[in-house]
């Protein structure tokens, strides 16, 4: 599904209501120059049967970047997300690659696993610096031999999967500490993908923002405000460490505290970006200021209203 959001096209999937995934996870935009020159890198792997990572901030969207290689990708499997950091230590073998039945007290039954459960589709491994190093090593034999040992078999079992993976951090650099292996490593990096912050994209910020206001108004059920001038400029201006989940939050905080047919800059509980330069501007001025030069400058900042 696309629906036309400051006259943009805003990504979304036709099942996302019924997706577990949070409200950021299924919308992306593509506004912003450096969003459309990512979108035409995507557009460009996706058909393509290599190995993608994705690096990014943590809630820019990678999941859902990642989702979308693999609609692109015409594979008829089933996309199956998996978070590495969740993964228990002592049970990951099990977790990633299965068991046959018997392996485990009270297993009856086998279990293909994440790596099973994703034949013919794509696995998705979030924060996958996250895995042990063991794991590692099994996951790169999986992916370049094509075929899985099921924990308690005895003979590896063929798969089909394309992995998409994600990161925060800076792999090469885990490589370089031993705490990332390097084939896999290498193995990741033949299709990459750079999501840049939010604000690094600014033009994709009032876009978000008009979605996350339209999903919660219906969810609410309550009317739809417009975002004001004044908003749109506070909201363009802040920096987003946390990104869209910050973005999200904002929004939803902003209509539950309107009271009007608009949003105002008081509603999104932000500093202004513009004004926080202005006081750095101001505390350097005043240090280097003589103590007369600070009286005037106090009692100018008084009479304006600014202090």
């Amino acid at each position: 599904m696309s629906f036309e959001t400051f006259g943009q096209p805003l990504l979304t999937f036709p099942d996302a209501e019924k997706s577990p995934l949070s409200i950021r996870a299924k919308a992306l935009v593509f506004v912003d120059p450096r969003s459309r020159q990512l979108r035409q890198e995507l557009e460009q792997l996706a058909p393509r049967s290599i190995s993608v990572l994705i690096r990014g901030e943590t809630g820019t969207g990678k999941e859902l970047l990642a989702r979308h290689i693999h609609r692109a990708s015409d594979r008829g499997g089933l996309f199956v997300s998996v978070n590495c950091g969740a993964i228990s230590p002592t049970y990951a073998d099990a977790e990633l690659f299965g068991y046959a039945a018997g392996s485990f007290s009270g297993s009856a039954s086998s279990r293909a696993g994440w790596f099973g459960s994703a034949n013919g589709g794509t696995l998705y491994l979030d924060e996958i610096g996250d895995l042990p190093l063991p794991i590692q090593i099994k996951l790169l034999a999986a992916l370049e031999n094509h075929e899985v040992t099921r924990v308690g078999a005895h003979q590896p079992s063929p798969v089909d999967v394309r992995l998409v993976a994600a990161t925060s951090i800076d792999l090469a650099q885990a490589v370089a500490a031993g705490k990332f292996h390097e084939r896999l490593y290498h193995y990741l990096s033949e299709g990459q993908l750079e999501l840049p912050a939010l604000r690094e994209r600014v033009g994709d910020i009032l876009s978000l923002a008009e979605y996350f206001l339209g999903i919660y108004s219906q969810r609410l059920d309550l009317p739809v405000p417009l975002i004001s001038e004044a908003a749109q400029r506070v909201l363009e201006r802040h920096s987003w460490p946390g990104n869209t989940r910050e973005l999200e939050n904002v929004i939803h905080f902003a209509l539950l505290v309107s009271t009007g047919d608009e949003i105002l800059p008081e509603h999104l509980n932000l500093p202004d970006e513009g004004l926080k330069q202005i006081e750095q501007q101001l505390k350097q001025i005043l240090g280097n200021a003589t103590d007369t030069e600070k009286g005037a400058l106090k009692q100018l900042l008084k009479d304006t209203g600014l202090l």
